[in-house]
């Protein structure tokens, strides 16, 4: 109880208040998280140092990212009519580069979809897409008039997804699961392991997504679902389609429970052993990463290609970065500033500190060593 007795002074009455309305969801991992926003506001008042060099971010600038659950109705509501609104602004690609692309939303999948291949199993794969999906929370503010943060999804909130305030399918979700179709499953992950079919996998046709439009893609999805084949090899093809799902507790039941998540980040002992645990994917166990993305799957979210290209891809990774927030935090001083691995999924040169991350047509460049604080750098948010 002692993270309830310290968040007043940490996130201010309104932020504790939220929190306390949902006293029955706090577990360990918000245990862990309470530890880091501690340090967190240590090292912003000077009183502990994480490596990174701290020059605009401050307390009263700070943007807290809390969970969709914890979202009120009218929160809710303002994040998807900032999604729909990104949806409705003119791509920034030119027809030659990616002829697919036909709004704004598109180009981050597009930018996904180029990029993918140096991007995972990667020295920069964290750094990278805690810069993407900031990214992509700054368009929402800066293009669609949002004013609030970037929700996370708290995979461990939820055994049964369907039923969770994400994917129920009313009107304040990310949309329900999609039609049900008889398919085989699927074969994912390095071992091949068959996951049964859920109760989705068609076209999703509840809540505010129900007539979107997928443009991009696919280029590898993993599902037995019959999707039409994009016109170009590489996915930049316009191919428009419907937002498929088959959402199901296979992996939220496994690997994402509180138990997994608290012990992905006590158990890993450095940055290596972090998201190399994370972004397992073999016969014996999946990761958070993976099992996150294939408990959404469907079409585009099983492609880890064009995976942005469903909405809920951003709150997984907002989840996917609190994760990666709280295991550097309770140690800022030796896991903040470090990386590891390589500059291609399949190994490359060494990655360094140095190794400038390029968005394009929806971001700046900038090197990794200013993108692994979330209050240094570009960055001024912590997570509740």
């Amino acid at each position: 109880m002692a993270v309830f007795i310290r968040l007043p002074t940490l996130l201010g009455v309104w932020g504790a208040l939220v929190l306390l309305l949902n006293l029955v969801q706090a577990d360990a991992v918000d245990d862990l998280a309470a530890k880091a926003l501690t340090n967190v506001y240590a090292i912003l008042d000077g009183t502990q140092s994480d490596g990174a060099t701290h020059t605009t971010c401050t307390r009263d600038k700070l943007i807290i990212r809390r969970e969709w659950g914890n979202f009120t109705t009218a929160e809710r509501t303002d994040y998807i009519k900032a999604v729909l609104c990104i949806q409705s602004k003119p791509t920034k690609y030119s027809t030659s580069v990616m002829p697919g692309a036909r709004n704004r939303y598109d180009d981050f999948v597009g930018v996904h979809i180029n990029q993918t291949m140096s991007i995972h199993n990667t020295a920069n794969f964290l750094s990278w897409h805690r810069y993407f999906t900031w990214q992509y929370e700054q368009a929402l503010r800066n293009e669609c008039g949002y004013t609030g943060a970037q929700p996370y999804w708290g995979w461990n909130k939820y055994s049964n997804p369907m039923t969770s305030p994400i994917f129920d399918g009313s009107d304040t979700s990310m949309g329900g699961n999609g039609e049900k179709v008889q398919h085989a499953g699927s074969a994912v992950g390095g071992g091949g392991v068959v996951v049964p079919a859920g109760q989705g996998g068609g076209c999703v046709r509840t809540g505010p997504f129900k007539d979107m439009q997928v443009n991009l893609g696919p280029v590898s999805p993993s599902t037995s679902v019959s999707i039409p084949r994009n016109p170009q090899q590489n996915g930049y093809g316009y191919n428009p389609r419907c937002l498929r799902r088959d959402v199901s507790d296979y992996f939220t039941t496994q690997y994402l429970r509180t138990q997994d998540v608290a012990n992905l980040i006590t158990s890993s002992s450095s940055i290596a052993d972090f998201q190399g645990k994370m972004q397992t994917d073999t016969r014996q166990a999946f990761g958070v990463h993976s099992a996150g993305h294939f408990t959404i799957w469907g079409d585009p979210g099983g492609d880890f290609y064009t995976s942005p290209g469903d909405p809920a891809f951003w709150l997984h990774h907002g989840m996917i970065d609190r994760t990666w927030w709280i295991w550097q935090n309770q140690q800022p001083s030796s896991r903040v500033v470090t990386i590891a691995g390589g500059t291609s999924m399949f190994g490359g040169a060494q990655g360094k500190l140095t190794d400038i991350v390029d968005l394009g047509v929806v971001g700046q460049r900038y090197q990794i060593r200013d993108l692994v604080s979330t209050t240094a750098g570009p960055f001024c948010y912590v997570y509740a």
